[in-house]
């Protein structure tokens, strides 16, 4: 049975496995580089550490917005002349996007770097915890280039079919993120630049790699030197389509910024550093569900194009019962062990465990249904509604979430702050609830007209 073939055939149930399981892995590694950071500069430097590094988040969502404009934008025309059997003009578009990723990396980190200090006041650094924003974000502004090449080449590796090679990529940067981690934090004492050096070397090898396997003769696509040039027509094509999810991780660095700094004027430093921690951790549990989506996407698209709505909502049934268990057992440990998973990010402060274990508690209450929320903003987007896959999958950390944080606050102080994620989780899901009831109910009057159609024929 051919690769297409067997989404339209084979189990529901074993195609979102096998779609989704390599994902769920590259997802999880890929948030590993924020996570093991904030623990060991925890561990390592304390509180405001980790509240530098929450601070300068933002920035490095900004880094990696454009790292999609441009992979995510590229990989979809490389998987449309694939398809083609256009390889020469595939090789064009990715010469032409390695050239761009370098580019403006270079012009991030050239005005990241001089504009770094009202940047981070901007986002929320107090006078205490600018200095260790500043310096961690100093050096990963220096390495925009290998995080940008790293994660924007990669693409391709998915585009030629080999998806387990794109997540060695990621594995081979957060495996050695881990090692070097607290090697430069804790036997060399470099504090929180020892994790800044060890994100730029983990993203500088990964980023290698990527460019050795383009070049050593085992892809299908090579990179030549003649396809380094720009091409004005290429470049417009590949923004056209990398828009959207520049767009989106563009609002995330936005809203990521305003809460930093709601957290500085309503509970200090001390809140940014607890909320950094609870992001790290809701971070964790979420990432699999975005696995879960990049496998049940092409099974719903197919098989929606195929008018075998039956196995439109089988697969939409699974992708929802899949992601609800994993962030309902991530409410249970929650519940369970809030203190605890605190204070992995940092055992000493005492203050900085009491806030994040009731921020924690308080951030996550509506937990439980976040995973239908996202796996059903997906299926819009996988059944070609962007419209609504775009307002649905913004709803809840932007639309909702933002002014949210912009209102509550401003009566409820510190509780305002954090009862926004809550607030914009509950009301996003009413919202994508509701809208995929009468899309379902649509489905299932379009499967019992196909039924008809069918028995008519054969009569």
């Amino acid at each position: 049975m051919n690769s297409t073939k067997q989404i339209g055939e084979e189990k529901v149930l074993k195609l979102l496995l096998k779609f989704s399981i390599p994902a769920i892995i590259g997802m999880l590694v890929n948030a590993l580089y924020n996570v093991v950071d904030r623990m060991f500069i925890g561990n390592g430097v304390g509180s405001l550490g980790i509240a530098g590094t929450t601070i300068g988040f933002p920035i490095m969502l900004i880094i990696m917005s454009f790292g999609m404009l441009i992979g995510v934008g590229a990989n979809s025309l490389v998987a449309i002349k694939l398809g083609e059997q256009k390889k020469d003009e595939a090789e064009l578009i990715m010469g032409n996007a390695l050239t761009l990723l370098i580019l403006v990396s270079l012009v991030i980190s050239f005005f990241g770097l001089i504009f770094l200090n009202p940047l981070l006041k901007t986002f929320g650094a107090s006078e205490t915890v600018l200095p260790y924003a500043k310096e961690y974000m100093r050096i990963i502004l220096l390495g925009t280039v290998f995080q940008s090449v790293g994660f924007g080449m990669n693409n391709f590796i998915r585009s030629e079919g080999n998806p387990k090679i794109a997540m060695i990529t990621m594995l081979i940067g957060a495996i050695l993120n881990t090692i070097l981690d607290p090697l430069f934090i804790f036997v060399f004492k470099w504090g929180i630049a020892g994790g800044a050096y060890a994100t730029i070397i983990s993203q500088a090898v990964s980023a290698i790699w990527v460019l050795y396997y383009f070049t050593s003769g085992r892809s299908t696509l090579r990179l030549h030197k003649k396809y380094f040039k720009l091409e004005l027509n290429t470049v417009g094509k590949i923004t056209a389509i990398g828009a959207a999810p520049f767009a989106m991780q563009l609002a995330a660095s936005v809203q990521n910024a305003i809460m930093n700094k709601s957290l500085t004027t309503y509970g200090g430093d001390i809140a940014v550093s607890g909320m950094g921690i609870v992001m790290s951790i809701i971070t964790l549990i979420v990432m699999p569900i975005f696995g879960i989506n990049q496998g049940v996407q092409p099974i719903i698209g197919y098989n929606y194009g195929a008018q075998k709505y039956d196995r439109v909502k089988e697969g939409l049934k699974l992708g929802i019962i899949a992601a609800t268990i994993i962030v309902c057992v991530g409410f249970v440990v929650i519940r369970l062990f809030p203190s605890e998973l605190v204070a992995m990010f940092n055992k000493k402060d005492a203050s900085l465990i009491e806030f994040g274990t009731w921020a924690l508690k308080r951030f996550t209450i509506f937990l439980p249904i976040i995973g239908f929320q996202i796996v059903a903003a997906n299926y819009f987007q996988a059944v070609g509604k962007p419209k609504q896959a775009g307002i649905l999958s913004l709803s809840r950390q932007v639309l909702l979430l933002i002014p949210a944080l912009l209102i509550l606050p401003r009566f409820f102080g510190i509780d305002g702050v954090v009862s926004a994620g809550p607030f914009s989780d509950i009301m996003s899901s009413l919202i994508t609830g509701t809208w995929l009831f009468y899309e379902i109910r649509n489905l299932t009057n379009k499967h019992a007209e196909s039924i008809e159609l069918n028995e008519a024929q054969i009569e």
